[in-house]
């Protein structure tokens, strides 16, 4: 079992021309409840099945767990889901870290949100031109959340 740690800031500049990766993600949510979520993947003809556990620390860090799965298993999965989620994820290192930043499509059409994971909480890390405002633990932000709750709603 794992610990995930990673801190969530909003995009306020282009971070594109830094990219050295990109790809398209589908998902969805069978059980999005009370912080805990089962999530459903399909990532360039790859499938995921991921379940997270709720944070103890204001959002910081949570228990993940993800196993490969097959494309057609996770196809047939997310027709379980009531809302997906659609976004391009974009690799971007910088100054030893790697952000991901997914830029969001149909009803969360201009939200762009940056990802970092930290070995630690207190880990240091050196803060791009293009980041802008934190948002670790605001809820609104969660994928999950944005599957029910759109941007475009807000």
């Amino acid at each position: 079992m794992a610990t995930e740690i990673e801190r969530k800031f909003l995009v306020c500049g282009d971070f594109h021309e830094s990219s050295v990766r990109a790809y398209r993600i589908t998902q969805g949510y069978i059980c999005p409840e009370s912080g805990r979520t089962v999530r459903v993947r399909l990532r360039d003809g790859q499938g995921f099945l991921t379940i997270k556990g709720p944070s103890l620390d204001g959002g910081v860090s949570r228990f993940e767990w993800e196993k490969e799965i097959s494309e057609d298993d996770a196809k047939q999965l997310l027709q379980l889901c009531d809302n997906k989620i659609d976004k391009t994820r974009y690799i971007v290192p910088f100054a030893g870290h790697t952000f991901e930043v997914d830029e969001f499509y149909g009803d969360n059409l201009g939200l762009v949100v940056a990802e970092i994971e930290l070995q630690s909480p207190d880990e240091p890390f050196a803060k791009p031109f293009w980041l802008g405002e934190e948002v670790t633990g605001q809820k609104q932000y969660y994928n999950a959340q944005l599957s029910r709750k759109p941007f475009k709603d807000w």
